[in-house]
């Protein structure tokens, strides 16, 4: 437990942090499982949309460094190669 008063507030601080990456990535989980599924669907223009949709939340994902710029991009890359493969 947090004695004193500057630890109580990296307490305080640290757990606002801890639900803002939850929800965050929470939702970043959500737009990949809606895109994987359009590319699972075999449905291109469907792909192609949740693709355009799930590009901006990984990048801002990985500015905010929920993830690494390179999981994001190879997230994309392998998305894209799907998409193309169609």
């Amino acid at each position: 437990m947090a004695n004193s008063t500057s630890a109580r507030k990296r307490a305080h601080q640290s757990e606002q942090r801890r639900q803002a990456n939850a929800s965050r990535r929470s939702m970043m989980r959500t737009h990949l499982k809606a895109a994987v599924a359009a590319i699972a669907s075999a449905d291109k223009e469907a792909a192609v949309a949740a693709f355009k949709k799930v590009v901006p939340v990984l990048d801002s994902s990985a500015s905010q460094g929920l993830i690494s710029q390179n999981k994001a991009a190879r997230h994309k890359s392998r998305m894209n190669a799907q998409i193309k493969a169609m």
